[in-house]
């Protein structure tokens, strides 16, 4: 994985040989590029020890720029992470305005990119910087945090840059990987985020889930040569590139886009946090305060999950179980009930699991069981597949043939 490393002016600069190190040992290749304002807090000197390579940061190196070397290196990234990104490098890249070296390789590759902001909680929270991250959002630039915390001015807020390793393990879980993988050829269908269920025009049953688990997971198995097909809920995250991605609201939705795709299938990973309850009716106009009380009858969605591994010819299923209490024995339960290959269970709550970047995860099977302790979702998810590859194999032999070969959209 080659990824060019942008280093900005700001004093979470200091972390970034740390950074180096750790996407060095997840076996990148690691291109520095810093602004002017970066080297007033960290020196090319040693993050060029770190790297092992040239640190580029002038557009107008004669030398380099004598083979558009800019070109050169948006063409070369996997990936481009920016970090620290400050306030100003975000306006830039929003404007479109390249007056240096790593702004300019931002226009020019390809690659996806990714920011891990850091500033103070005021900057991050003026509304000129949260509408530049909302644009930076809908281009696809994926937000890589920022952690809420102490700071150098000595307040307390959010704008931290996350900690090296929690990026390290998120960047590296974005690009799609190159050549053969523990699932290439297969076929694996990721259902991702939460349902909505409406009540009115304007108010719908919804729960907490972010997606951030279930397009980590798309994001793995893609990286390990599957054909993903990635059905996602209402979330706040870029769609993933190299795959297929449907778009739905309610369960009855995702439901029927499943159904339309899981007869191709090998694997079929349900992450999605669908509804259990919708309305019995939906009202066509808002519903008035005209009361003191008002209740809403609930009829069952439908069930995605079961309804997939009652197939005749059903894929390896994994189901999760998101618990806020007795976790495993719910999950075990789960897993029998519905005749599962596989479950994921964690544990939910106000501080954990819902909207965070970590998580814990202990998945179980029918003869197994294996804890994965809190690490950054993307690390996760990586294990998972690898664990899944592992078990698939197991269950239906190794010599399995995928159903189909998809040829899937490059967002």
């Amino acid at each position: 994985m080659n990824i060019v490393l942008g280093i900005t002016g700001g004093i979470a600069a200091y972390k970034a040989p740390d950074l180096v190190r750790r996407l060095r040992e997840r076996g990148a290749e690691v291109q520095i590029v810093m602004t002017a304002s970066a080297e007033e807090f960290v020196t090319a000197t040693a993050l060029q020890a770190v790297s092992g390579r040239p640190i580029r940061s002038n557009l107008w190196d004669k030398e380099a720029e004598a083979a558009m070397s800019h070109i050169e290196l948006a063409r070369w990234a996997d990936i481009v992470l920016i970090a620290p990104a400050t306030a100003e490098v975000m306006a830039r890249i929003v404007s479109g305005a390249a007056p240096d070296l790593l702004t300019t390789i931002c226009l020019a590759t390809e690659a996806p990119i990714a920011l891990a902001p850091a500033m103070n909680h005021v900057m991050w929270n003026n509304p000129a910087t949260q509408s530049n991250r909302d644009v930076l959002e809908n281009r696809g630039i994926h937000i890589l945090g920022p952690g809420t915390g102490s700071q150098a001015c000595g307040e307390i807020g959010a704008g931290r840059m996350l900690e090296p390793e929690t990026i390290a393990a998120t960047v590296c879980g974005l690009s799609v990987g190159k050549g053969k993988g523990l699932l290439e050829g297969k076929s694996v269908i990721v259902t991702a985020g939460p349902t909505r269920e409406p009540i009115d025009p304007v108010r719908y049953i919804t729960n907490r889930s972010s997606g951030k688990m279930g397009y980590a997971i798309a994001r793995a198995a893609a990286a390990q040569g599957a054909n993903v097909v990635l059905i996602s809920g209402p979330v706040s995250l870029p769609a993933p590139p190299g795959m297929e991605v449907h778009h739905v609201n309610t369960a009855q939705e995702m439901y029927d886009v499943t159904h339309e795709h899981v007869a191709n299938a090998d694997i079929f990973v349900a992450a999605a946090a669908v509804a259990d309850y919708r309305p019995a009716k939906t009202e066509q106009q808002k519903i008035k305060k005209d009361k003191e009380t008002s209740n809403i009858d609930l009829v069952r969605c439908p069930d995605i999950l079961t309804s997939v591994a009652a197939l005749r010819m059903p894929p390896f299923t994994v189901g999760f179980a998101a618990e806020t209490e007795k976790v495993e024995d719910y999950a075990r339960s789960k897993l029998e009930k519905k005749k599962l290959d596989m479950i994921v269970a964690n544990q939910v709550g106000d501080d954990r699991g819902f909207d965070h970047d970590e998580n814990a995860l202990n998945v179980l099977w029918q003869n197994g069981t294996k804890e994965f302790p809190k690490a950054a979702k993307a690390e996760l998810a990586r294990d998972l597949i690898e664990l899944i590859a592992e078990r698939y194999f197991a269950a239906r032999g190794a010599d399995t043939e995928p159903r189909l070969t998809v040829i899937s959209n490059k967002d």
